[in-house]
Protein backbone atom coordinates (compact mmCIF):
# COMPACT_ATOMS: atom_id res chain seq x y z
CA UNK A 1 0.00 0.00 0.00
CA UNK A 2 1.22 3.35 -1.22
CA UNK A 3 0.66 6.77 0.85
CA UNK A 4 -0.08 9.86 -1.51
CA UNK A 5 0.96 13.05 0.10
CA UNK A 6 -0.09 15.13 -2.56
CA UNK A 7 -3.12 17.04 -1.71
CA UNK A 8 -3.91 14.44 1.58
CA UNK A 9 -5.15 11.43 -0.81
CA UNK A 10 -4.42 8.34 0.09
CA UNK A 11 -4.00 5.60 -2.85
CA UNK A 12 -3.04 2.07 -3.43
CA UNK A 13 0.27 1.48 -5.07
CA UNK A 14 -0.62 -0.01 -7.94
CA UNK A 15 -3.31 2.53 -8.55
CA UNK A 16 -3.18 4.10 -11.96
CA UNK A 17 -3.90 7.64 -10.89
CA UNK A 18 -1.27 8.94 -9.71
CA UNK A 19 1.09 12.21 -8.89
CA UNK A 20 3.19 11.72 -12.02
CA UNK A 21 0.44 13.20 -14.36
CA UNK A 22 0.21 17.24 -15.09
CA UNK A 23 -2.78 18.53 -16.87
CA UNK A 24 -5.06 17.10 -18.76
CA UNK A 25 -3.99 15.36 -21.83
CA UNK A 26 -0.30 16.59 -21.20
CA UNK A 27 2.59 14.09 -21.68
CA UNK A 28 3.09 12.06 -18.30
CA UNK A 29 6.89 12.82 -17.48
CA UNK A 30 9.44 9.51 -17.56
CA UNK A 31 9.28 7.84 -14.53
CA UNK A 32 12.97 7.02 -12.95
CA UNK A 33 13.24 3.45 -10.51
CA UNK A 34 16.09 2.42 -9.02
CA UNK A 35 17.36 -1.16 -7.93
CA UNK A 36 19.39 -1.26 -4.76
CA UNK A 37 16.92 -1.10 -1.98
CA UNK A 38 14.09 0.49 -4.12
CA UNK A 39 12.57 -1.68 -6.84
CA UNK A 40 14.78 -4.80 -5.29
CA UNK A 41 15.02 -5.65 -1.24
CA UNK A 42 18.89 -5.76 -1.08
CA UNK A 43 21.90 -3.99 -2.65
CA UNK A 44 23.37 -5.70 -5.59
CA UNK A 45 26.99 -4.92 -5.00
CA UNK A 46 26.46 -6.52 -1.18
CA UNK A 47 25.21 -9.27 -2.66
CA UNK A 48 27.72 -9.69 -4.96
CA UNK A 49 30.64 -9.31 -3.07
CA UNK A 50 28.56 -11.63 -0.27
CA UNK A 51 28.67 -14.66 -3.26
CA UNK A 52 32.35 -13.88 -4.11
CA UNK A 53 33.59 -14.76 -0.73
CA UNK A 54 31.97 -17.64 -0.52
CA UNK A 55 33.49 -18.59 -3.91
CA UNK A 56 36.93 -17.57 -3.14
CA UNK A 57 39.27 -17.87 0.04
CA UNK A 58 41.35 -15.00 -0.76
CA UNK A 59 38.17 -12.75 -1.90
CA UNK A 60 38.58 -10.45 0.58
CA UNK A 61 42.07 -9.03 -0.79
CA UNK A 62 40.79 -8.80 -4.44
CA UNK A 63 37.88 -6.88 -2.89
CA UNK A 64 39.78 -4.88 -1.06
CA UNK A 65 42.07 -4.08 -4.20
CA UNK A 66 39.45 -3.43 -6.40
CA UNK A 67 38.00 -1.11 -4.11
CA UNK A 68 41.01 1.33 -3.43
CA UNK A 69 40.42 1.79 -7.30
CA UNK A 70 37.17 2.89 -7.14
CA UNK A 71 33.62 1.31 -6.19
CA UNK A 72 32.60 1.86 -9.69
CA UNK A 73 35.57 -0.72 -10.37
CA UNK A 74 34.87 -2.73 -7.64
CA UNK A 75 31.38 -3.59 -9.19
CA UNK A 76 32.48 -4.14 -12.27
CA UNK A 77 34.58 -6.72 -11.21
CA UNK A 78 32.13 -8.23 -9.23
CA UNK A 79 29.27 -8.33 -11.70
CA UNK A 80 31.51 -9.30 -14.63
CA UNK A 81 32.07 -12.69 -12.36
CA UNK A 82 27.75 -13.54 -12.52
CA UNK A 83 28.09 -14.35 -9.03
CA UNK A 84 24.60 -13.94 -8.56
CA UNK A 85 21.48 -14.58 -10.00
CA UNK A 86 18.88 -12.19 -10.55
CA UNK A 87 16.34 -14.19 -10.48
CA UNK A 88 16.63 -14.78 -7.07
CA UNK A 89 17.21 -11.51 -5.89
CA UNK A 90 13.54 -10.30 -4.00
CA UNK A 91 11.87 -7.29 -5.31
CA UNK A 92 9.23 -4.63 -3.99
CA UNK A 93 5.69 -6.25 -5.02
CA UNK A 94 4.08 -3.10 -4.10
CA UNK A 95 6.71 -0.93 -6.42
CA UNK A 96 6.52 -3.12 -9.15
CA UNK A 97 2.46 -3.72 -9.52
CA UNK A 98 2.92 0.59 -9.38
CA UNK A 99 5.35 0.37 -12.27
CA UNK A 100 3.25 -2.08 -14.33
CA UNK A 101 0.23 0.23 -13.91
CA UNK A 102 2.26 3.31 -14.67
CA UNK A 103 3.60 1.66 -18.00
CA UNK A 104 -0.09 0.65 -19.00
CA UNK A 105 -0.61 4.55 -18.65
CA UNK A 106 1.73 4.92 -21.79
CA UNK A 107 4.23 5.98 -19.62
CA UNK A 108 7.89 5.85 -19.94
CA UNK A 109 10.18 3.90 -17.41
CA UNK A 110 13.68 3.95 -16.84
CA UNK A 111 16.08 2.30 -14.34
CA UNK A 112 18.76 4.83 -12.94
CA UNK A 113 20.97 3.04 -10.67
CA UNK A 114 24.36 2.58 -9.01
CA UNK A 115 25.05 -1.26 -9.69
CA UNK A 116 27.27 -2.18 -12.39
CA UNK A 117 25.26 -1.82 -15.65
CA UNK A 118 25.51 -5.39 -16.68
CA UNK A 119 23.87 -6.38 -13.70
CA UNK A 120 21.42 -3.68 -13.67
CA UNK A 121 20.67 -4.50 -17.24
CA UNK A 122 19.96 -8.70 -16.23
CA UNK A 123 17.85 -7.28 -13.23
CA UNK A 124 15.87 -4.91 -15.48
CA UNK A 125 15.27 -7.86 -18.04
CA UNK A 126 13.34 -9.53 -15.19
CA UNK A 127 10.80 -6.52 -14.43
CA UNK A 128 10.85 -4.78 -17.66
CA UNK A 129 10.50 -3.75 -20.39
CA UNK A 130 12.22 -0.64 -19.33
CA UNK A 131 12.93 1.87 -22.09
CA UNK A 132 16.67 2.27 -21.07
CA UNK A 133 19.37 1.26 -18.40
CA UNK A 134 21.54 3.86 -16.88
CA UNK A 135 23.94 2.55 -14.42
CA UNK A 136 27.98 2.58 -13.68
CA UNK A 137 30.05 1.76 -15.62
CA UNK A 138 33.76 0.19 -14.17
CA UNK A 139 34.78 4.04 -14.21
CA UNK A 140 31.71 6.27 -12.83
CA UNK A 141 29.74 5.14 -10.03
CA UNK A 142 26.15 6.83 -10.91
CA UNK A 143 25.45 8.08 -7.67
CA UNK A 144 23.89 10.83 -5.37
CA UNK A 145 24.89 13.92 -7.66
CA UNK A 146 26.35 12.12 -10.46
CA UNK A 147 22.66 10.23 -10.96
CA UNK A 148 21.25 13.67 -10.35
CA UNK A 149 23.03 15.41 -13.01
CA UNK A 150 22.47 12.77 -15.62
CA UNK A 151 19.15 12.44 -15.35
CA UNK A 152 18.56 16.10 -15.27
CA UNK A 153 20.74 16.29 -18.42
CA UNK A 154 18.57 12.91 -19.94
CA UNK A 155 15.27 14.78 -18.87
CA UNK A 156 14.97 18.80 -19.26
CA UNK A 157 11.53 18.77 -19.29
CA UNK A 158 11.18 17.06 -15.86
CA UNK A 159 11.17 13.46 -14.22
CA UNK A 160 9.36 11.43 -11.82
CA UNK A 161 12.46 9.08 -9.43
CA UNK A 162 11.66 6.61 -7.16
CA UNK A 163 14.48 5.92 -4.78
CA UNK A 164 15.08 5.01 -1.00
CA UNK A 165 18.28 6.65 0.29
CA UNK A 166 19.77 9.51 1.53
CA UNK A 167 21.71 9.49 -1.61
CA UNK A 168 19.18 9.82 -3.35
CA UNK A 169 17.99 13.42 -1.59
CA UNK A 170 20.21 15.31 -4.61
CA UNK A 171 17.78 13.27 -7.35
CA UNK A 172 15.15 13.75 -5.35
CA UNK A 173 15.83 17.96 -5.66
CA UNK A 174 15.92 17.75 -9.08
CA UNK A 175 13.11 15.90 -9.81
CA UNK A 176 9.42 16.93 -10.26
CA UNK A 177 7.90 13.85 -8.46
CA UNK A 178 9.07 12.23 -5.51
CA UNK A 179 8.89 8.18 -4.95
CA UNK A 180 10.17 7.51 -1.64
CA UNK A 181 10.86 3.36 -0.96
CA UNK A 182 12.08 2.47 2.26
CA UNK A 183 11.18 2.34 6.10
CA UNK A 184 8.37 4.72 7.28
CA UNK A 185 10.62 7.55 9.23
CA UNK A 186 12.52 8.00 6.44
CA UNK A 187 10.36 7.98 3.46
CA UNK A 188 7.92 10.78 5.34
CA UNK A 189 10.74 12.53 6.16
CA UNK A 190 11.87 12.60 2.38
CA UNK A 191 8.47 12.79 0.72
CA UNK A 192 7.29 15.73 3.49
CA UNK A 193 10.62 17.94 3.00
CA UNK A 194 11.47 17.52 -0.40
CA UNK A 195 7.85 17.24 -1.67
CA UNK A 196 5.66 18.90 -0.23
CA UNK A 197 7.80 21.87 1.15
CA UNK A 198 8.44 22.43 -2.60
CA UNK A 199 5.57 21.61 -4.29
CA UNK A 200 5.80 18.63 -5.62
CA UNK A 201 3.69 15.55 -5.64
CA UNK A 202 4.86 12.56 -3.54
CA UNK A 203 4.29 9.08 -3.04
CA UNK A 204 5.31 6.80 -0.41
CA UNK A 205 6.18 2.95 -0.72
CA UNK A 206 7.25 1.87 3.27
CA UNK A 207 8.54 -1.35 3.78
CA UNK A 208 8.58 -3.46 6.68
CA UNK A 209 10.05 -1.97 10.24
CA UNK A 210 13.47 -3.56 10.75
CA UNK A 211 13.32 -4.37 14.37
CA UNK A 212 10.80 -6.88 13.70
CA UNK A 213 12.82 -8.56 10.82
CA UNK A 214 16.06 -8.32 13.18
CA UNK A 215 14.24 -9.92 15.90
CA UNK A 216 12.93 -12.78 13.83
CA UNK A 217 16.25 -13.40 12.23
CA UNK A 218 17.55 -13.98 15.70
CA UNK A 219 15.35 -16.54 15.69
CA UNK A 220 14.55 -16.47 19.84
CA UNK A 221 12.11 -19.48 19.41
CA UNK A 222 15.48 -21.41 19.60
CA UNK A 223 16.44 -20.39 22.60
CA UNK A 224 14.91 -23.23 24.05
CA UNK A 225 17.76 -25.09 23.16
CA UNK A 226 20.25 -23.39 25.65
CA UNK A 227 17.60 -24.28 28.40
CA UNK A 228 20.35 -27.60 28.21
CA UNK A 229 22.71 -24.95 29.75
CA UNK A 230 20.01 -25.67 33.45
CA UNK A 231 20.20 -29.35 33.33
CA UNK A 232 23.93 -30.27 34.55
CA UNK A 233 22.56 -27.65 37.64
CA UNK A 234 19.45 -29.87 38.05
CA UNK A 235 21.42 -33.29 37.53
CA UNK A 236 24.02 -31.57 40.03
CA UNK A 237 21.68 -30.66 42.70
CA UNK A 238 22.85 -27.46 42.94
CA UNK A 239 19.57 -26.10 41.81
CA UNK A 240 18.59 -24.44 45.52
CA UNK A 241 22.19 -22.62 45.27
CA UNK A 242 21.37 -18.82 44.48
CA UNK A 243 24.63 -17.88 43.30
CA UNK A 244 25.85 -21.09 41.27
CA UNK A 245 21.82 -20.56 39.31
CA UNK A 246 22.72 -16.66 38.87
CA UNK A 247 26.12 -17.84 36.63
CA UNK A 248 23.85 -19.96 34.88
CA UNK A 249 21.67 -17.77 33.96
CA UNK A 250 24.14 -15.29 33.23
CA UNK A 251 25.73 -17.94 30.89
CA UNK A 252 22.11 -18.85 29.67
CA UNK A 253 21.46 -15.60 28.56
CA UNK A 254 24.96 -14.71 27.45
CA UNK A 255 24.43 -18.52 25.28
CA UNK A 256 21.43 -16.70 23.65
CA UNK A 257 23.21 -13.75 22.49
CA UNK A 258 25.61 -15.65 20.58
CA UNK A 259 23.53 -18.16 19.00
CA UNK A 260 21.61 -15.26 17.88
CA UNK A 261 24.48 -13.78 16.37
CA UNK A 262 25.45 -17.13 14.87
CA UNK A 263 21.94 -17.48 13.19
CA UNK A 264 22.41 -13.94 11.73
CA UNK A 265 25.70 -14.72 10.45
CA UNK A 266 24.63 -18.11 8.37
CA UNK A 267 21.05 -16.54 7.38
CA UNK A 268 23.79 -14.22 5.41
CA UNK A 269 26.14 -16.78 4.78
CA UNK A 270 23.75 -19.14 2.97
CA UNK A 271 21.20 -16.25 1.47
CA UNK A 272 21.65 -18.04 -1.95
CA UNK A 273 20.70 -21.67 -0.41
CA UNK A 274 18.09 -20.30 1.43
CA UNK A 275 16.35 -18.34 -1.50
CA UNK A 276 15.93 -21.98 -3.48
CA UNK A 277 14.40 -23.52 -0.26
CA UNK A 278 10.64 -24.04 0.11
CA UNK A 279 10.54 -22.74 3.71
CA UNK A 280 13.80 -20.85 4.11
CA UNK A 281 12.92 -18.22 1.22
CA UNK A 282 10.33 -16.57 3.52
CA UNK A 283 13.56 -15.97 6.32
CA UNK A 284 14.05 -12.11 6.99
CA UNK A 285 17.50 -11.68 5.01
CA UNK A 286 16.73 -14.01 1.92
CA UNK A 287 12.77 -12.43 1.38
CA UNK A 288 14.70 -8.42 1.52
CA UNK A 289 12.81 -7.77 5.10
CA UNK A 290 15.77 -7.58 6.49
CA UNK A 291 18.86 -5.38 4.80
CA UNK A 292 22.44 -7.13 4.67
CA UNK A 293 24.02 -4.68 5.93
CA UNK A 294 22.10 -4.35 9.19
CA UNK A 295 22.37 -7.90 9.82
CA UNK A 296 25.91 -7.77 9.00
CA UNK A 297 26.40 -4.75 11.96
CA UNK A 298 24.43 -6.89 14.08
CA UNK A 299 26.31 -9.96 14.12
CA UNK A 300 29.40 -8.11 16.22
CA UNK A 301 27.31 -6.37 18.48
CA UNK A 302 25.28 -9.30 19.48
CA UNK A 303 29.21 -11.59 20.01
CA UNK A 304 30.72 -8.75 21.90
CA UNK A 305 27.21 -7.88 24.46
CA UNK A 306 27.25 -12.13 25.12
CA UNK A 307 30.93 -12.62 25.76
CA UNK A 308 30.43 -9.54 28.20
CA UNK A 309 28.06 -11.08 30.04
CA UNK A 310 29.99 -14.49 29.83
CA UNK A 311 32.87 -12.45 31.03
CA UNK A 312 30.61 -11.58 34.56
CA UNK A 313 30.52 -16.05 35.26
CA UNK A 314 34.09 -16.53 34.69
CA UNK A 315 37.45 -17.37 31.68
CA UNK A 316 36.07 -20.88 31.25
CA UNK A 317 32.37 -19.46 30.57
CA UNK A 318 34.10 -17.61 28.18
CA UNK A 319 36.45 -20.25 26.64
CA UNK A 320 33.08 -22.28 26.14
CA UNK A 321 31.33 -19.74 24.43
CA UNK A 322 34.32 -19.28 22.20
CA UNK A 323 34.23 -22.72 21.36
CA UNK A 324 30.79 -22.88 20.53
CA UNK A 325 30.83 -19.62 18.19
CA UNK A 326 34.15 -21.58 16.61
CA UNK A 327 32.48 -24.45 16.06
CA UNK A 328 29.12 -22.46 14.69
CA UNK A 329 31.22 -20.37 12.45
CA UNK A 330 33.12 -23.31 10.73
CA UNK A 331 29.74 -25.34 10.35
CA UNK A 332 27.77 -22.48 8.59
CA UNK A 333 30.99 -21.67 6.37
CA UNK A 334 31.87 -24.82 5.38
CA UNK A 335 31.22 -28.25 7.50
CA UNK A 336 27.26 -27.73 6.73
CA UNK A 337 28.32 -29.35 3.10
CA UNK A 338 30.22 -32.25 4.07
CA UNK A 339 27.78 -35.22 4.69
CA UNK A 340 28.03 -37.02 8.48
CA UNK A 341 29.86 -34.53 9.64
CA UNK A 342 27.77 -31.78 9.66
CA UNK A 343 25.57 -34.61 11.87
CA UNK A 344 28.40 -34.70 14.20
CA UNK A 345 29.03 -31.00 14.57
CA UNK A 346 25.33 -30.19 15.20
CA UNK A 347 25.01 -32.55 17.31
CA UNK A 348 28.52 -31.34 19.50
CA UNK A 349 26.88 -28.10 19.59
CA UNK A 350 24.11 -29.68 21.56
CA UNK A 351 26.91 -31.37 23.69
CA UNK A 352 28.50 -28.06 23.97
CA UNK A 353 25.87 -26.14 25.84
CA UNK A 354 25.94 -29.02 28.58
CA UNK A 355 29.69 -28.13 28.82
CA UNK A 356 29.07 -24.53 29.59
CA UNK A 357 26.24 -25.55 32.05
CA UNK A 358 28.87 -27.53 33.49
CA UNK A 359 31.19 -25.34 33.91
CA UNK A 360 28.76 -22.14 34.90
CA UNK A 361 27.21 -24.44 37.65
CA UNK A 362 30.81 -25.52 38.61
CA UNK A 363 29.41 -29.39 39.09
CA UNK A 364 31.64 -32.68 38.32
CA UNK A 365 31.30 -32.91 34.75
CA UNK A 366 28.86 -36.40 33.50
CA UNK A 367 30.64 -38.81 30.25
CA UNK A 368 27.09 -39.84 30.68
CA UNK A 369 25.12 -37.06 29.98
CA UNK A 370 27.70 -36.09 27.58
CA UNK A 371 27.62 -39.19 25.65
CA UNK A 372 24.22 -39.71 25.73
CA UNK A 373 23.81 -36.15 24.27
CA UNK A 374 25.72 -36.76 21.21
CA UNK A 375 23.33 -40.04 20.56
CA UNK A 376 20.01 -38.36 21.22
CA UNK A 377 20.89 -35.24 19.35
CA UNK A 378 22.84 -37.04 16.42
CA UNK A 379 19.21 -38.64 15.83
CA UNK A 380 17.35 -35.61 15.80
CA UNK A 381 19.91 -33.76 13.06
CA UNK A 382 19.94 -36.96 10.56
CA UNK A 383 15.81 -36.79 11.31
CA UNK A 384 16.32 -33.12 10.28
CA UNK A 385 18.64 -34.22 7.00
CA UNK A 386 16.54 -37.00 6.27
CA UNK A 387 13.78 -34.77 6.03
CA UNK A 388 14.81 -31.86 4.09
CA UNK A 389 16.48 -34.77 1.65
CA UNK A 390 13.01 -36.13 1.23
CA UNK A 391 11.32 -32.93 0.52
CA UNK A 392 14.07 -31.79 -2.24
CA UNK A 393 13.46 -35.32 -3.70
CA UNK A 394 9.64 -34.58 -3.98
CA UNK A 395 10.15 -31.68 -5.84
CA UNK A 396 12.18 -33.22 -8.59
CA UNK A 397 15.30 -29.92 -7.73
CA UNK A 398 18.19 -32.00 -8.59
CA UNK A 399 19.98 -35.20 -7.49
CA UNK A 400 22.55 -33.56 -4.89
CA UNK A 401 21.12 -30.92 -2.04
CA UNK A 402 22.85 -27.67 -1.30
CA UNK A 403 24.03 -29.84 1.96
CA UNK A 404 25.73 -31.98 0.08
CA UNK A 405 23.48 -35.36 0.23
CA UNK A 406 22.01 -36.71 -2.68
CA UNK A 407 18.38 -37.11 -3.22
CA UNK A 408 19.28 -41.37 -2.90
CA UNK A 409 21.00 -40.93 0.70
CA UNK A 410 17.44 -41.44 2.49
CA UNK A 411 17.79 -45.12 3.37
CA UNK A 412 21.46 -44.54 5.31
CA UNK A 413 20.14 -41.41 6.97
CA UNK A 414 17.14 -43.14 8.19
CA UNK A 415 19.25 -46.07 9.85
CA UNK A 416 21.69 -43.89 11.09
CA UNK A 417 19.56 -41.94 12.58
CA UNK A 418 17.07 -44.97 13.95
CA UNK A 419 20.63 -46.46 14.96
CA UNK A 420 22.19 -43.56 17.35
CA UNK A 421 18.77 -43.03 18.67
CA UNK A 422 18.82 -46.46 19.75
CA UNK A 423 22.22 -46.25 20.89
CA UNK A 424 21.11 -42.83 23.26
CA UNK A 425 18.36 -44.98 24.83
CA UNK A 426 20.99 -47.74 25.72
CA UNK A 427 23.86 -44.84 27.37
CA UNK A 428 20.39 -44.13 29.56
CA UNK A 429 19.76 -47.71 30.84
CA UNK A 430 23.38 -48.10 31.55
CA UNK A 431 23.07 -44.83 33.36
CA UNK A 432 20.33 -45.88 35.50
CA UNK A 433 21.83 -49.45 35.94
CA UNK A 434 25.55 -48.87 36.51
CA UNK A 435 25.61 -45.10 37.97
CA UNK A 436 22.42 -43.65 39.31
CA UNK A 437 21.18 -45.96 41.71
CA UNK A 438 24.90 -45.23 43.47
CA UNK A 439 24.30 -41.40 43.68
CA UNK A 440 23.28 -39.31 46.90
CA UNK A 441 21.08 -37.69 44.60
CA UNK A 442 17.99 -39.89 43.83
CA UNK A 443 16.03 -40.64 46.73
CA UNK A 444 13.80 -43.08 44.59
CA UNK A 445 16.02 -43.88 42.00
CA UNK A 446 13.88 -47.04 40.66
CA UNK A 447 11.50 -44.06 38.73
CA UNK A 448 14.58 -43.22 36.24
CA UNK A 449 13.28 -46.52 34.77
CA UNK A 450 10.72 -44.48 33.01
CA UNK A 451 13.02 -42.63 31.39
CA UNK A 452 14.40 -44.72 28.40
CA UNK A 453 10.85 -45.86 27.97
CA UNK A 454 9.90 -42.32 27.58
CA UNK A 455 12.28 -41.73 25.55
CA UNK A 456 11.79 -44.60 22.81
CA UNK A 457 8.20 -43.81 22.92
CA UNK A 458 9.30 -40.06 21.58
CA UNK A 459 11.92 -40.91 19.02
CA UNK A 460 9.95 -43.46 17.89
CA UNK A 461 7.08 -40.66 17.46
CA UNK A 462 9.67 -38.39 15.37
CA UNK A 463 10.88 -41.26 13.03
CA UNK A 464 7.51 -42.07 12.35
CA UNK A 465 6.34 -38.70 11.61
CA UNK A 466 9.26 -38.12 9.68
CA UNK A 467 8.36 -41.42 8.03
CA UNK A 468 5.29 -39.96 7.01
CA UNK A 469 6.67 -36.71 5.69
CA UNK A 470 4.98 -34.90 8.05
CA UNK A 471 7.93 -33.46 10.40
CA UNK A 472 8.79 -30.20 10.37
CA UNK A 473 12.30 -28.97 9.37
CA UNK A 474 13.36 -28.71 13.09
CA UNK A 475 12.41 -32.05 15.15
CA UNK A 476 13.46 -30.11 17.83
CA UNK A 477 10.83 -27.12 17.21
CA UNK A 478 8.04 -29.97 16.28
CA UNK A 479 8.17 -31.12 19.59
CA UNK A 480 7.51 -28.23 21.43
CA UNK A 481 4.73 -27.65 19.45
CA UNK A 482 3.32 -31.56 19.36
CA UNK A 483 0.68 -32.42 21.94
CA UNK A 484 1.96 -36.12 22.27
CA UNK A 485 5.66 -34.71 22.59
CA UNK A 486 4.92 -32.32 25.37
CA UNK A 487 3.10 -35.38 27.30
CA UNK A 488 5.81 -37.28 26.70
CA UNK A 489 8.23 -34.27 28.16
CA UNK A 490 5.65 -33.59 30.93
CA UNK A 491 5.96 -37.41 32.20
CA UNK A 492 9.68 -37.27 32.04
CA UNK A 493 9.43 -34.04 34.17
CA UNK A 494 7.30 -35.96 36.47
CA UNK A 495 9.79 -39.07 37.10
CA UNK A 496 12.72 -37.11 37.09
CA UNK A 497 10.64 -35.09 40.60
CA UNK A 498 10.01 -38.57 41.97
CA UNK A 499 13.25 -39.86 41.68
CA UNK A 500 14.74 -36.56 43.12
CA UNK A 501 12.00 -35.39 45.47
CA UNK A 502 13.34 -37.27 48.39
CA UNK A 503 16.38 -34.57 48.39
CA UNK A 504 14.36 -32.14 48.83
CA UNK A 505 12.47 -33.47 51.67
Amino acid sequence: MAEALSGGMAVNGAATAGAGSGAAGAPLRPLVIDLDGTLLRTNILVECALAYLRREPLALLHILFWLFQGRARLKQELACRALVDPKLLPFDAALHAYITAERARGRKVYVATAADAGIARAVAALHGPFEDVLASDGVINLKGRRKAEALARLFPQGFAYAGDSRADIPVWSRADEIIAVGRPRFTAHAAGSLGAGHGKPSLVFPTPAMLPALVACARPHQWAKNLLVVAPAILGGVVLDASRMLDVALAFAALCIVASSTYILNDLWDVADDRRHWSKCHRPIASGRLPMAAAAGAVPTGLAAGFALGALVGPSTVAALAAYTALTVAYSLALKRVPILDVVVLASLFTTRLVLGTLAAAVAPSPWLLVFSMFLFGSLCFAKRYVEVERWKERGAGTTTSRGYETRDTPILLVLGAGTGVASIVTLVLYVMFDAFRLDLYASAGWLWAFPLILFLWLARIWLVAGRGRLDDDPVAFALNDGPSLMLGAALVGAFVLAWSGVLS
